[in-house]
């Protein structure tokens, strides 16, 4: 009698909504590997949920972020990471923004070294965004993908396959769900959909063309989280055949509990990540939700919370130390500016300071660096390969930094202007209101702002009013009358709504910020509200 093996009993994947496109991505055999991913790391993802609220209850209680007693022979252990595939070894010029085709291949094609196609911070989770999302990239893969504008008739291709940059996905984060996709009645989680999907219907191209697939890894606080990353990148190269470490991934270290993981973070992913990066938007972010309760950590208006503060060059200098001593790549931050038209003298000062940045990442050794505009490539090129003529910079050591616990969480001094509180309501509202109208990539003052840079504003707000005994450089106290009357003001500060991305959900924003503003607990993320009020 021969034995039959019992077969996994599959699960119920539904997709409750619709979109264009949707039946040639959301295929049966695509619902399913979802589905197994779901059932198999989904209560891992929770528990790994679970355990940052406990993090958060030692910090709201006066705990501090600390080196890891546990883990100590990680950090002193002589161990590098797996060697880096070709594609990866040049990646002095990154190019990110969302997902929509014209952006795909505008990015591809804009001669950075690597586009990174982000379905997290600059992309507004709305079904038909995620849906288009994952068929541009397809198509992309493919080499298929054309674009012509509806409202100028201009036709966008790619160019040949050996011109394009290198194609990396960020997926969202583990906090996030994707509820328009239920697994036994259940959300799954939107990372695994984002990067499962591309991953189902792109991998093996991609291998066949030594172009990975290569991953963005978002908002990671623990080497557990990696390793949770790690055991669902083993799942998939398992069910879709792929040679053990084929797929490859890049750690954005933008959480302040992160920062004191990163060599645990990297051995965690050892046989498969290719480097670090300064997310230093979402690094605010964090440190700012991370001392949410302490009084002695309140940060001043974002404007000077820069790369130069003490706290914020500690974390860029320990992360290029660590990643050469482990032989992976540290990339730098992101140049949030956009070219301004009609003003010449303006243009040339946003400019002056996108040099300083980038020798500044240059110089301290880190191998590459983020832009947000196309126009700013030539010039972050020129300045790394002037003083960066070979591929990377993992020779440089960087032996004389010393960084202890303390110098990455004393906070930068300065002030609260007038100015810098009303710019934070404007931006937080603007961003949110394009946002919920399923745009998330937005430009304000000539900076490109995306969910990061919108949390900043956001919780740095909650913390001012949370906060007693703050004034602005004026005297005014910081109140909720100050608030309230940047709100009455707002109408005015923005003029005509009707050319604005989200110009119609301004109110609903407003309404949305005033409530976040004013609950007793900060929210964790803005999205997590936000994203029931998306279609």
């Amino acid at each position: 009698m021969s034995a039959v093996m019992a077969q996994p009993q599959q699960a119920d994947v539904e997709v409750i909504a619709q979109a264009p496109g949707q039946a040639e991505v959301m295929t049966p055999a695509a619902l399913a590997f979802l589905g197994r991913l779901h059932t198999r790391f989904e209560p891992v993802r929770q528990a790994r949920l679970k355990a940052r609220g406990e993090r958060q209850a030692f910090f709201d209680a006066g705990g501090l972020p600390d080196f890891r007693e546990d883990t100590k022979a990680i950090r002193a252990g002589d161990w590098k990471v797996a060697p880096l595939p070709k594609a990866l070894l040049d990646r002095r010029v990154e190019i990110t923004g969302p997902v929509d085709p014209k952006m795909v291949i505008n990015a591809l094609n804009s001669g950075a070294k690597v586009y990174m196609a982000d379905f997290e911070d600059s992309t507004s989770p709305t079904w038909p965004n995620l849906v288009a999302g994952q068929r541009a990239l397809i198509d992309a893969v493919r080499g298929t993908l054309e674009f012509t504008a509806t409202d100028t008739g201009k036709h966008y291709a790619l160019r040949p396959f050996d011109e394009q940059a290198v194609l990396m996905v960020r997926p969202r984060g583990w906090h996030l769900d994707e509820k328009h996709v239920l697994v036994e009645g259940a959300p799954m989680s939107a990372g695994l959909f984002d990067l499962g999907l591309f991953a189902f219907h792109n991998a093996r191209e991609l291998a066949t063309k030594d172009r990975g697939p290569y991953f963005y890894l978002p908002k990671l606080q623990s080497m557990e989280e990696a390793q949770l990353w790690n055991d669902v990148l083993d799942h998939i190269e398992r069910e879709l055949r792929l040679p053990q470490g084929q797929l490859k991934v890049t750690v954005l270290i933008e959480t302040l509990p992160a920062v004191f993981e990163m060599d645990e973070i990297l051995h965690a992913l050892r046989t498969r990540i290719a480097g670090l990066n300064c997310g230093r938007w979402d690094y605010v972010f964090s440190y700012i939700k991370t001392f949410r309760a302490h009084r002695d950590k309140v940060l001043p208006e974002r404007a000077q919370v820069t790369m130069t503060q003490p706290f914020l060059k500690a974390y860029s200098e320990l992360l290029i130390q660590t990643c050469h001593k482990r032989g992976a790549h540290a990339m730098g931050g992101m140049a949030a500016q956009i070219p301004i038209s009609g003003d010449e003298e303006a243009n040339e000062a946003a400019l002056s300071k996108v040099r300083a940045d980038k020798l500044r990442e240059v110089t301290a050794g880190h191998d590459g660096t983020w832009v947000a505009h196309p126009a700013l490539i030539p010039l972050a090129q020129r300045i790394f390969d002037e003083r960066m003529p070979t591929p990377n910079q993992r020779h440089v050591l960087r032996e004389d930094v010393w960084v202890t616990r303390d110098d990455l969480i004393k906070p930068s001094l300065g002030t609260i202007t007038r100015a810098g509180f009303e710019g934070n309501v404007e931006v937080c509202v603007r961003y949110l209101a394009a946002w919920l109208d399923g745009n998330g990539c937005v430009p304000i003052h000539w900076l490109m702002e995306d969910a990061a840079t919108a949390e900043i504003a956001r919780t740095q707000l909650w913390q001012w009013l949370h906060s007693e005994g703050l004034f602005l450089d004026d005297g005014t106290p910081v109140d909720y009358a100050l608030l309230e009357r940047a709100f009455l003001n707002l109408p005015t500060r923005l003029g005509d709504r009707s050319r604005m991305p989200g110009g119609s959900r301004i109110n609903e924003a407003i309404g949305v910020l005033d409530r976040l503003t004013h609950a007793d607990v900060l929210e964790d993320f803005l999205t997590l509200p936000a994203y029931a009020r998306l279609d």
